[in-house]
């Protein structure tokens, strides 16, 4: 018992009992406490009587007043907390209880149970101090379902766009007799599945073959769209004409009226495997690297003439020629490969260069990895040039190889089913020297041997002839596969029937065509396929992940008051990030065109297409309004080796000093590079 002196010091100390009731049940705060081993309840805030809608629990046991519960094991926490005298502390706990006016409902909660002790220190009652976490819990749940809707409409525009990239590449590479042909594609950003890069080989009438890379300038939905188009077109041209320059003056055209196509660059090419002969077009981009069998890689040159739609001349002397020996290996690529991050690009290009030369000989890096040469260029050169470095832009490979065409094949067996077995064997070889692919094969020797089925079944039934039929394949300089399984039997028209003439249409439906003969010397069957075979598209998980490629050197222009004529300098990047302030403050320095002016890029770090672009539409709007767009840049400088990789004209002496200017050779012009070769 305390003393009245006690008593009175713990009134002055804490305050009557009645105000400090008030005080208490009009806290904000949602406390209860429990006493005794029961847990009854003692006390409550009006707060936390409102929020479990209970108005009368004061001396009832707390399993009692929450009942509905008892499962969910929550007394046992505040059990725990008056026998170990352990105070205990949960964030977001999950209740469900029956609510006096609500009903049944879920809340969350987080909760202090802290020991209450007795006059003496021992453990007497436990004191809760809960929060309402339930719209803190609702509102993270919203949020999160939010995200994971979103993230699941980004992985279907993910596969919408990945499907839109694959339609707009070509379906697959033809299969020809004479040169073997390979493409590699990696973009930029998987985030986006879309990039402006393209590549097509197309079989001539003829028995050549078109062979093109573009780089449309840009990435995501747009530059897919505008590069689609321009791969028709293109495709549509060599097909149509054969004719190296007519495809890119059309394409060329394009660039006027195509959304998007100004400045995109290609190279197209027409190989023919008979002579080896090569004419190509470089219209502003990396000139074609060959790969000669037992040699030295080395790069072509380029042809000056500038990218798509910005003006360039496409004259005669916009298409260069070559000829290739057998075995000699041509590599067309999209300037990804070369502007990689921490690559100066002449380490870039000979980089390329030796590495792809390896990767053509089978001997020397990763053997066994692809069936073919060109494959292996396309694949082992993304995969080892891109570890180290990562990539910053897209990625584009298309290798073509001169290769001894296969011999038709011809076989002659007895029409019986011992005979299939053979066949197979002759036929499988036969396709794999041919470098048919998995799929295709597959449709061919199902197609032949039920094409053979039917000579067995019916050719010589009742008949004393000698039971022989013969197989031929050959592979057309179009890329057009074609059987033929004939027989000396006897024609038998046939009868509709539910179990007959289903090896016919079999082989129809496996191949593109079939077209049946007959006289009174036998019976033939042809049928006929369109050969391809698929390009790589790598996925980030085969080659180095993109790396964001920033620079380090910050972008300066700077006015050159000094100088006897309008003149400015860029140091620094000129990347996808700046070309827009470089385009700006040359616009402005030259008053949109209207005078001429000096752009001296001796300190330009790193200049990558979309400033290679930007500098043909500046020069070409100087050109049209009668003025000059002087492009400086000397011999071993970065701007100096692209602007000569894409053939734009530029000075490499100084136009302002005092030297004799007749010595300062136009860089631009396609005659004067040859011995600097792009690379």
């Amino acid at each position: 018992m305390l003393s009245e002196h006690e008593r009175g010091a713990v009134d002055r100390r804490v305050g009557e009992a009645s105000p400090v009731r008030e005080v208490f049940d009009q806290l904000p705060l949602l406390v209860f406490s429990m006493a005794g081993p029961e847990l009854r309840l003692v006390a409550t805030t009006a707060a936390y009587r409102a929020f479990v809608g209970r108005s009368e629990v004061i001396g009832l046991p707390v399993r009692e007043v929450f009942a509905e519960t008892e499962e969910q094991r929550i007394v046992e926490i505040f059990e725990r907390a008056r026998a170990t005298g352990e105070p205990a502390e949960l964030r977001e706990m999950r209740a469900h209880f029956d609510h006096d006016e609500a009903g049944r409902i879920e809340i969350f909660v987080d909760f202090t149970a802290t020991p209450r002790l007795g006059p003496g220190g021992e453990v007497v009652g436990v004191t809760v101090h809960a929060v309402d976490a339930t719209e803190r819990v609702r509102e993270r749940r919203a949020a999160q379902a939010r995200t994971d809707e979103a993230e699941r409409r980004y992985e279907q525009a993910l596969d919408v766009i990945d499907a839109l990239q694959r339609h707009l590449l070509p379906e697959g590479l033809p299969v020809l007799p004479g040169v073997r042909i390979a493409a590699s594609y990696l973009l930029a950003d998987a985030g986006t599945a879309a990039g402006g890069d393209w590549f097509d080989a197309v079989a001539l009438a003829d028995g050549r073959v078109g062979l093109v890379v573009g780089d449309v300038v840009g990435h995501g939905v747009a530059a897919s769209a505008t590069m689609g188009q321009l791969r028709v077109l293109l495709s549509e041209q060599l097909a149509a004409t054969g004719d190296v320059l007519a495809a890119v003056r059309a394409a060329d055209a394009a660039g006027e009226r195509v959304r998007g196509a100004r400045a995109a660059t290609v190279c197209a090419a027409v190989l023919d495997p008979a002579t080896g002969a090569l004419e190509y077009c470089t219209a502003g981009h990396p000139p074609p690297l060959l790969a000669p069998a037992g040699g030295a890689a080395r790069y072509l040159p380029t042809t000056g003439a500038g990218p798509l739609g910005v003006g360039a001349e496409r004259g005669p002397s916009a298409v260069r020629a070559e000829r290739l020996g057998p075995g000699d290996l041509l590599l067309l690529y999209s300037d990804g490969i070369l502007e990689r991050p921490g690559r100066p690009l002449p380490e870039s290009a000979a980089e390329l260069a030796r590495v792809a030369a390896d990767a053509a000989a089978a001997d020397r890096i990763m053997r066994g990895d692809v069936e073919l040469a060109v494959e292996r260029v396309c694949a082992q050169t993304v995969e080892l040039l891109t570890r180290v470095t990562g990539h910053t832009d897209d990625i584009t490979l298309l290798a073509a190889q001169l290769a001894e065409p296969p011999a038709p094949l011809a076989v002659t067996a007895v029409a019986d089913e011992s005979a299939l077995a053979g066949i197979r064997v002759a036929l499988d070889g036969w396709l794999a020297g041919a470098h048919v692919g998995a799929g295709n094969r597959d449709a061919v020797r199902h197609a032949a041997v039920e094409l053979i089925t039917n000579v067995l079944d019916h050719a010589y039934l009742d008949s004393a002839e000698e039971h022989a039929f013969t197989l031929d394949a050959a592979l057309s300089a179009t890329g057009r596969l074609s059987i033929r399984v004939a027989d000396r039997g006897r024609w038998r028209e046939p009868r509709p029937s539910a179990d007959r003439g289903l090896g016919l249409q079999m082989a129809q439906r496996l191949m593109d065509g079939l077209r049946v003969e007959h006289d009174e010397r036998g019976t033939s069957v042809t049928a006929e396929l369109r050969l391809t075979r698929p390009a790589r598209l790598i996925t980030a998980g085969l080659a180095a992940p993109p790396q964001v490629g920033a620079q380090s050197d910050p972008l300066l222009v700077l006015e050159q008051p000094g100088a006897p004529g309008p003149r400015i300098r860029v140091d620094g990047p000129v990347d996808a990030a700046t070309t827009a302030t470089v385009r700006r403050e040359v616009l402005f320095a030259g008053s949109t065109g209207a005078r001429s002016l000096t752009v001296d890029l001796t300190g330009v770090t790193h200049l990558a297409s979309a400033g290679v672009a930007a500098l043909h539409g500046l020069v070409a709007l100087h050109r049209e309004n009668g003025t000059e767009l002087v492009l400086f840049a000397p011999p071993g400088t970065n701007a100096g080796l692209v602007l000569s990789l894409v053939g734009l004209a530029h000075r490499t002496a100084d136009p302002d000093s005092d030297s004799d200017p007749d010595s300062d050779p136009d860089l631009g012009s396609a005659e004067e590079k040859d011995g600097e070769g792009g690379g």
